[in-house]
Parts: C-alpha cells; structure tokens; sequence
C-alpha cells in the first residue's frame, strides 16, 4: 500500500521532523518500533516546522508505560500563553505486546531505548522511531568508522572502473 503523499510530495517517512545521528553511531542496533506521540497543539506545530532535537534523548519504561526523556521541542512562537515545556516527558503510544516485548530486553544488561527519528505518518499523526541499542565501544566505533571507508573507497574503485 503506497503512503498518501503530502502537498510538497514527500512523505513523512522521507521527510523526518528530527533526527537523532549520534544514535546511529554511539549504538549498535538491535531491534526497531514505532511509537505514537501524545503531544499538546502548540508541540506538533513545532514539529510540523522541524524545531525538535533528539541528540541526548531516551526513552524509559515507567509502571507499564513508555516516556520520551530528553527530547527537545521548540516553544511555538504563536501559541498562547507561552506554548509548551520544551524539554517534557512525553508519553509514547505502543501495544501492549511491544512494551512488554521491550520491558524484557531492557531488563537484559547493556540494553537501552533510542528515539531515532520523529515524523509525521501519512495520516497526519506524530510519530517516533526507537530501537533498542546497545552501547558502541570505542573500538567499535572505529571499526565502524574503518569500515565504511572501505567501502567508499570500493564504490569509487568501481565507479570509476564502470566509466571505462
């Protein structure tokens, strides 16, 4: 089924209000969802207009539901009465079978839940990606780092071998 496609012709999925790049860095990642956000009007009028900020941010498991720690959302300059907290709890939206299958992972060592992106769905509805993630070491990181250098080198190799 193809996404609905906004009037500026990309989907939310093309086109995420924040991205968290450290994530992808700092975490080595196992297993991804999809959560829904509960936010307030003048928070998803700062998201529509990308003023969010992941880096830093966390989500914790708490007496049998899921909050976003850390994330970062602009104050709408045209809300009344200030807006909103920018830096709130935020309650994620997930089944019942989803959290239960994350509060058994985060239970395991070493285990942690990520926000990779936020987004809006086709339909109109705030949404964030989490990964559970376990934390790169520094040689890990490196190796990563080795790694895709290579293949860039490789891919440019075989550019430039295609011209010919």
């Amino acid at each position: 089924m193809m996404a609905r496609m906004s009037k500026k012709g990309k989907t939310g999925f093309d086109n995420p209000a924040a991205f968290n790049k450290k994530a992808y860095r700092d975490y080595e990642l196992v297993e991804k969802f999809e959560a829904g956000l509960a936010l307030t009007g003048s928070e998803v009028k700062s998201l529509r207009g990308a003023a969010a900020d992941l880096s830093g941010s966390y989500a914790r498991l708490e007496r049998g539901e899921c909050w976003l720690v850390g994330a970062k959302i602009a104050p709408y300059a045209m809300a009344r009465d200030g807006g909103h907290e920018p830096t709130r709890k935020r309650k994620l939206l997930l089944h019942k079978a989803e959290l239960h299958r994350i509060s058994v992972k985060l239970e395991q060592r070493g285990f942690t839940l990520v926000p990779l992106r936020m987004y809006f769905s086709s339909r109109g509805l705030a949404k964030v990606e989490l990964a559970l993630a376990q934390g790169k070491r520094q040689y890990d990181k490196r190796a990563t780092i080795a790694e895709r250098s290579q293949k860039r080198d490789l891919d440019r190799d075989m550019k430039k071998y295609r011209k010919r």
